[in-house]
């Protein structure tokens, strides 16, 4: 089995939270990283309340208010020392960009950061907005730029936004095709059209794709609607 790289790979926002399209974040459409995450951590958290009872021994129980969003947090190792001019600057300015809404959506009168698609093979798939970042010099040039670093950051779930639905029934309809661009995955398609990146396999069936790691920019793939994809997913 061949080595598959981590990445987080950026998409554009569209009205109502809904994704759209790759975009690009300080020049690049996606970020690959130098090494494997060792670990991740993901987390929810739900608020409780407990209402009082004057007079009463004991505390009532609690009652569910709402539940927040999983969060993910992970490391991000980027290592530039494989070459005599490396720097890490420009990677780490592209994690910190994410947490600024893109250029072209400032003008706007909600402006919103770029989604990001955390991805690691076929199985680990996380869409989100990045939240926090930080990140620690650890290794520098005689010159002083940075060879080295370690990002912490914090990514925040994207709630799926409604699937698209497609009235047609009989045979696999399709609700539109997809021209592959330069950043795309099966995974970050996956979500631009249905809100869930684990249906990237309803995809790949449906375009007889065995290796779903080898896209190839504008190929024209069939998307299924909603209904088709999960029954082949």
């Amino acid at each position: 089995m061949s080595l598959q790289k981590a990445y987080l790979s950026f998409i554009e926002p569209k009205e109502g939270g809904k994704p759209g399209g790759p975009t690009t974040v300080n020049g690049n459409s996606r970020l690959e990283f130098t090494f494997n995450p060792k670990e991740y951590t993901i987390k929810r958290s739900a608020e409780w309340e407990r209402k009082g009872t004057a007079g009463a021994k004991q505390s009532s129980p609690p009652e569910f208010k709402s539940s927040g969003p999983r969060q993910l947090d992970l490391e991000i190792f980027l290592d530039a020392t494989d070459s005599t001019q490396g720097d890490v600057t420009k990677d780490v300015e592209t994690l910190f960009a994410c947490v600024s809404p893109l250029d072209k959506a400032i003008a706007s009168d909600k402006p919103k950061p770029p989604f990001v698609l955390f991805g690691w093979g076929q199985q680990v798939t996380f869409t989100a907005y990045v939240k926090t970042v930080s990140a620690k010099y650890t290794l520098f040039r005689p010159d002083g730029v940075p060879i080295r670093a370690v990002c912490t950051v914090n990514l925040e779930e994207m709630p799926n936004p409604e699937a698209k639905q497609n009235p047609t029934s009989g045979g696999l309809a399709t609700v539109r095709g997809h021209t592959v661009m330069t950043g795309d995955s099966l995974a970050s398609i996956a979500y631009q059209e249905y809100g869930d990146a684990t249906m990237w396999r309803a995809i790949a069936r449906a375009n007889d794709i065995d290796d779903p790691l080898r896209l190839r920019p504008g190929t024209r793939l069939l998307v299924p609607q909603a209904r088709e994809a999960a029954a082949l997913g």
